[in-house]
């Protein structure tokens, strides 16, 4: 069956860097759009980054310059490198994936279970 499971979270100071990684498994990976969503405590799941199955990416407003989504189609894993850091950026961030080669918002299939990132001020 399809599992994404995420790494690589932490805790950080703010102007600090964390990479997140998603092993995927169960799916053929190269063929999927690929996201990462995250949720602050208190708050609705929002979208951070997408990749769709030839490469191309989208961020959001809040993340862009700083955040850069990347995937290997040889070892089925995804990445989300976080740079500059904000306390605000403190979530649950989740790894998802659509059955589709293209990519729409947070629409996705599959989740993850999540990795906490907190970001201290």
């Amino acid at each position: 069956q399809v599992q994404l499971v995420e790494s690589g979270g932490g805790s950080v100071q703010a102007g600090g860097s964390l990479t997140l990684s998603c092993a995927a498994s169960g799916f053929t990976y190269s063929y999927y759009c690929m996201g990462w969503v995250r949720q602050a405590p208190g708050k609705e799941r929002e979208g951070v980054a997408t990749i769709n199955s030839d490469g191309a990416t989208t961020y959001e407003d809040y993340v862009k310059g700083r955040f850069t989504i990347s995937r290997d189609n040889a070892k089925n894993t995804l990445y989300l490198q976080m740079n500059s850091l904000k306390p605000e950026d403190t979530a649950l961030y989740y790894c998802a994936a659509r059955n589709t080669w293209w990519c729409r918002g947070i629409d996705f299939d599959y989740w993850g279970q999540g990795t906490q990132v907190t970001v201290s001020s």
